[in-house]
């Protein structure tokens, strides 16, 4: 198993990466978010918790819809230092933790909510399982991560002669991609739709959206 990555903390990715959210400019705001909020449960009175919370946005957006609390996992310190600026609400708890090292407590929440951080995570189905365990019998799990088309290739566009196009053939190889998003050598992990889906109902999880 490889060590947990904390990309987010190099100053130079994370500088730019803060740049982008904070200014709206990627595709969390435009596309992401709205697609994942569009799938959540009603979130009055319930405990959620949320891994990979990044700035914790979306802490402080289920508790503006009356969640009873939302406890963020994130690996990066500098990410968590600036939740923990943005954030004055005594019924949002910030852990400093690795998703893989998070003690998940059984039967605990409502609802897990997970955006954009799973394709950095090496074994999804033990993670699974883990959730799975730690929520309540009618809880929910919703997530989002990188499409599978871009971890397959992460190079982006290949031009040729005057065609340019997107590879396919490596679509099927699930393995480790170094890639190079702001800063090089950003470590990912390429899984299919199949995998994705497969992985979830082999976990106990029942598939109402895709």
């Amino acid at each position: 198993m490889n060590p947990p990555q904390s990309i987010y903390d190099n100053p130079v990715f994370f500088e730019q990466y803060k740049n982008l959210r904070d200014h709206d400019t990627g595709l969390n705001a435009a596309l992401e978010m709205p697609s994942l909020r569009a799938l959540l449960p009603k979130l009055m009175d319930i405990d959620i918790l949320d891994l990979g919370c990044g700035f914790g946005d979306f802490a402080r957006f289920a508790r503006i819809q009356g969640a009873k609390s939302v406890t963020g996992v994130e690996i990066s310190q500098k990410m968590l230092t600036q939740a923990r600026q943005r954030t004055h609400d005594a019924h949002i708890h910030y852990v400093h933790s690795a998703i893989e090292d998070f003690p998940f407590a059984h039967n605990r929440y409502q609802l897990v909510v997970s955006s954009l951080a799973f394709h950095y995570i090496q074994d999804f189905q033990k993670i699974c399982g883990k959730i799975f365990d730690c929520l309540q019998n009618d809880g929910s799990f919703v997530f989002s991560v990188e499409h599978p088309m871009c971890t397959a290739w992460p190079i982006g566009w290949h031009t040729e002669a005057d065609t340019s196009f997107w590879p396919v053939r490596d679509y099927q190889d699930e393995s480790i991609r170094h890639t190079q998003w702001f800063v090089d050598d950003v470590v990912k992990y390429h899984r299919t739709t199949q995998t994705y889906v497969s992985t979830l109902i082999e976990s106990g999880f029942t598939l109402h959206a895709l």
